[in-house]
């Protein structure tokens, strides 16, 4: 398919480059970028108005399978993604069975292939079952393709164990991904500890908790000389002892969740399981910080943390009801809605964020990226369009997000992955998706 897309705003932040441009798509690739091109047998996208920018990446993606089909599954969950803009996403291991091994690794990126409409790739398990007992095959699974390890959801507190991963796992350059807060000081916790649990009446998980979680991962990383990525980071504190490393020269990343950018815990409400998230939303001095942590390169990148779950878990009582809600369709909306339509941010910010830095992070610089000869992922999104979330129209078999019923200002109007255009977002139906889904293949960009 050869694609001519016209008259966008052309954002590409790893060459610094915002303009008025044409972006010509032949083939699966991006053949040209510049003004007054002409394609006679190019199917014309009017971009005018609109932001084109490097498909987003989700690094931080909870897809369910294997064994919680019934929450999400490949298909739902990458037409979630193509909705909210997201040409690649990384489903994290915590499912049943856990993916702790190359066989695991390799089904579920077959599965990917065939059911996946934008790319997904695949985070191994750092220990067997995540129990944080024994190390799990990261070597045989970083030869198969796993492009980080996590034992998401649970925070490994043998110190030992953690260094033979780091150790390890620097021979293959792939990051741990840690859920860092320290599991005693987290038990039953269902909110952030403060003044609002204490009102009502709920038991709190203390930012504490986090700040000595980061600061042994930090600590091990920087021994080891290897590389930690702090999954979404929600205190003050840790952001700040992020910050020191990176100064020191440790190899530390960073990721926050729209959520923890832009809500407080004064928005729980115990009637609501949807506000229920681990890390739990924090002061708005945590927020604030995350938003200077982003701005200032602390803090690397944006990951959604999308986690479905079925409707009779979450509509429970709220510490009963498992964490987690859907953010891959609201994410884009949301942050332009409360960052950039409040002149908190930059469109090249947020699209650094969403898109580049991940893709510089994680897949060497080849993807999130906006320039010739380059694949042709890219998010078409209109910064001034407004729309009110509607559970009834998320590709998501979720529905408990504490989003519904807002109106936001911003949002994907088309995703092409490969060239391929997967998904036209329209205002008063469901998005319509290509009747073709595009295939990866096997090895391609690895």
């Amino acid at each position: 398919m050869k694609l001519l897309i016209k008259g966008g705003r052309v954002i590409n932040p790893g060459k610094d480059f915002d303009a008025v441009s044409d972006v010509l798509v032949e083939n699966g690739k991006i053949v040209a970028i510049g003004e007054n091109l002409e394609a006679s047998d190019a199917k014309i996208i009017d971009a005018k108005g609109k932001v084109v920018a490097p498909g987003f990446i989700d690094m931080h993606t909870h897809l369910r399978e294997p064994g919680q089909e019934a929450k999400e599954d490949f298909a739902s969950g990458s037409k979630a993604a193509a909705a909210g803009g997201f040409t690649t996403v990384a489903t994290m291991p915590n499912t049943k069975p856990v993916v702790d091994n190359a066989i695991l690794v390799n089904g579920l990126k077959q599965r990917a292939q065939d059911e996946g409409i934008v790319h997904i790739e695949v985070i191994g398990a750092l220990t067997k079952g995540q129990e944080g007992k024994e190390l799990a095959e990261v070597g045989d699974m970083a030869q198969a393709g796993a492009v980080a390890f996590s034992d998401d959801g649970h925070f490994d507190n043998n110190c030992k164990l953690m260094l033979n991963a780091f150790d390890y796992l620097r021979t293959f350059d792939k990051a741990i991904m840690s859920h860092a807060e320290e599991t005693s000081l987290v038990a039953e916790g269902v909110m952030n500890e403060g003044h609002r649990s204490a009102m009502l009446g709920m038991k709190g998980r203390p930012t504490v908790a986090e700040d000595i979680a980061v600061m042994r991962e930090i600590l091990l990383a920087e021994y080891a000389d290897a590389w930690v990525h702090i999954s979404h980071i929600s205190s003050k504190n840790a952001i700040d002892m992020v910050r020191q490393a990176k100064k020191r020269g440790v190899r530390v990343t960073a990721e926050v969740t729209p959520h923890h950018l832009t809500m407080t815990d004064e928005m729980v409400d115990p009637t609501d399981s949807s506000t229920k998230v681990n890390p739990p939303l924090r002061g708005q001095a945590d927020v604030n910080a995350a938003l200077e942590g982003l701005k200032d390169g602390t803090i690397d990148i944006i990951a959604t943390d999308h986690s479905p779950h079925a409707q009779e878990e979450k509509d429970r009582e709220y510490k009963f009801a498992p964490s987690g809600f859907p953010g891959l369709e609201t994410a884009l909306g949301v942050l332009l809605t409360d960052l950039y339509h409040k002149d908190l941010i930059s469109l090249n910010e947020l699209v650094a964020k969403m898109s580049y830095m991940p893709g510089k992070l994680f897949f060497d610089g080849k993807r999130g990226i906006l320039e010739e000869n380059a694949m042709a992922d890219i998010t078409i999104f209109d910064p001034e369009l407004e729309w009110t979330v509607e559970k009834e129209k998320f590709y998501t078999k979720a529905s408990h997000s504490p989003f519904v019923g807002r109106t936001l200002k911003g949002k994907a109007v088309m995703t092409i992955v490969e060239g391929n255009i997967v998904i036209v977002p329209a205002i008063a139906q469901k998005e319509a998706f290509a009747p073709t889904a595009p295939r990866r293949v096997p090895g391609q960009d690895t």
